[in-house]
């Protein structure tokens, strides 16, 4: 039991809701975790001098507001406070969700517009982003590293960049880093990209022409919105489970009524903004079914290495056997943002995307394939993906505590097995777009869930980045954000 030193006690409010807010206090640092056993209200009349009345309120009140909770003649222990909040519903699982055509008209337009209102505001407290703080990157790993690559490169800047647009070191070193996941390439299947943005873009200009359509998970990313829009393409969302992720049973069914259905996209491990974990007997199926229906699927794996397991998962391209599944992979957010560096492997559209790449983009260049060549093959590079996995946990849980504390009754979300974000539902009748708005003007940013659909279904929903250490403006910033929410619900 972590000691508590005996307070005098004075203000406005009850002694026993003086004490109890010593504790909440300490439960909010973490001194107390959630699970430990509070003081007996015989060890609290000793340790602070009050009375069996203040001891038994005290526990009574931390009970009542969801601070604590009573076992049947053990005693009160610091209640999990995300439990209390209730988990996010499952969406019905059997049947394509159909857009609004009003809105799906000028996503585009609609999603730049809301972002653009939030990169022009003052904005003091950024919790919509989804981008790790520059404190959880290893800054001195790879400056070293560049500096000793252009030790041994001085001329890398000067010279012709590979014809073939990636550079072979690069490849075998991707290649290897495929079979710990169970993909077996050959290194001259690996093609650099500028990160997930190009190889989704190109993915897409392979596989599909104007006005077919593309599957895509619901909720989704509003930035794969944008490119599928900007392509000349239809998304056709398919929901997604917080447990399962894509449902199958859904995307038969669009098999058989979207005649111009071509591809898939999703991300099955972290997907954003749910967070779910693809279990792997649902990824074999779904590499089966695109196989069975001749459909591409392009696998996202921006937030793989975010996973929180005992061992690594295995993406959807390992039950590959036909080259229908695009492996995509980045390592903007777990490596350096800077680089903008990543790599595909496009399948049975291999020579296509290669064209459309040489054509587009001509050879990137070799600095960044070769740096993250020789930095994710070192021993290094696993220990810094572990303290980033560790410290977003812990901000994340601390995000998660602040909203079980201060938004209203009704909110409710599921903490994921790793990653950047919470998905959060807000309680009945409050829209996210008009909370987005209303705390813009108060210097918070946050990401609406209108922004990740064009259903319409998610404008009660709420993603919060937990990408930046928990601070006390943090801390403020949801105490506001739960203040408005109660405001809105009235």
């Amino acid at each position: 039991m972590i000691q508590m030193q005996t307070m005098n006690y004075s203000g406005d409010l009850p002694l026993y809701q003086q004490l109890a807010q010593s504790y909440i206090g300490a439960i909010e640092k973490g001194s107390l975790p959630a699970g430990v056993r509070l003081p007996s209200v015989r060890e609290l009349m000793q340790r602070h001098a009050v009375s069996l009345s203040t001891a038994l309120q005290m526990l009574r009140w931390l009970e009542g507001r969801g601070w604590a909770v009573a076992r049947p003649r053990v005693g009160y222990f610091v209640q999990n406070r995300q439990a209390a909040l209730g988990e996010v519903p499952e969406p019905d699982m059997r049947a394509p969700l159909t857009a609004d055509p009003a809105r799906y008209a000028g996503i585009n337009a609609r999603i730049s517009t809301m972002l653009d209102s939030g990169r022009r505001a003052d904005i003091r407290v950024d919790l919509g982003g989804a981008t790790p703080g520059i404190d959880l990157f290893d800054a001195r790993f790879i400056n070293l590293a560049a500096a000793a690559l252009l030790r041994e490169r001085p001329n890398i800047w000067l010279e012709s960049r590979v014809i073939a647009g990636t550079h072979p070191e690069f490849q075998v070193a991707m290649a290897r880093r495929a079979v710990d996941d169970g993909v077996h390439l050959a290194p001259q299947d690996v093609m650099a990209t500028s990160g997930n943005s190009e190889a989704v873009h190109l993915a897409l200009s392979a596989v599909a022409q104007p006005g077919d359509v593309i599957a895509v998970e619901s909720p989704t990313f509003y930035g794969l919105l944008q490119v599928i829009e900007s392509h000349g393409l239809r998304a056709l969302e398919i929901p997604c489970s917080q447990h399962t992720g894509i449902s199958l049973e859904a995307l038969e069914l669009a098999s058989r009524s979207e005649p111009r259905l071509k591809a898939i996209v999703v991300t099955p491990d972290l997907q954003m903004p749910l967070g779910t974990l693809m279990p792997d007997a649902n990824k074999a199926a779904l590499a089966q079914f695109c196989r069975d229906r001749n459909l591409a699927l392009i696998e996202d794996n921006s937030y793989r290495l975010f996973v929180e397991l005992g061992q690594p998962t295995r993406p959807v391209k390992a039950w590959d056997t036909s080259g229908h599944v695009i492996y995509c992979e980045s390592f903007n957010k777990t490596l350096a943002p800077g680089l903008r560096q990543g790599w595909m492997n496009a399948g049975r559209w291999h020579d296509r995307v290669q064209m459309l790449k040489f054509a587009q983009t001509r050879t990137p260049p070799s600095f960044g394939q070769l740096l993250v060549a020789r930095l994710t093959a070192s021993g290094t590079f696993a220990r810094h993906l572990q303290r980033m996995r560790t410290t977003l946990r812990g901000q994340r849980e601390r995000a998660a505590q602040a909203i079980a504390q201060h938004f209203p009754p009704g909110t409710r979300l599921r903490l994921p097995p790793g990653g950047l974000t919470l998905w959060v539902e807000l309680p009945a009748g409050v829209p996210s777009g008009e909370l987005f708005t209303q705390a813009l003007q108060r210097g918070i940013r946050t990401a609406p869930g209108s922004l990740f659909s064009n259903t319409g279904r998610y404008d009660s929903f709420m993603r919060f980045g937990c990408t930046h250490a928990f601070t006390d403006a943090i801390g403020s910033a949801y105490r506001e954000l739960g203040q408005l929410t109660a405001t809105l619900q009235q």
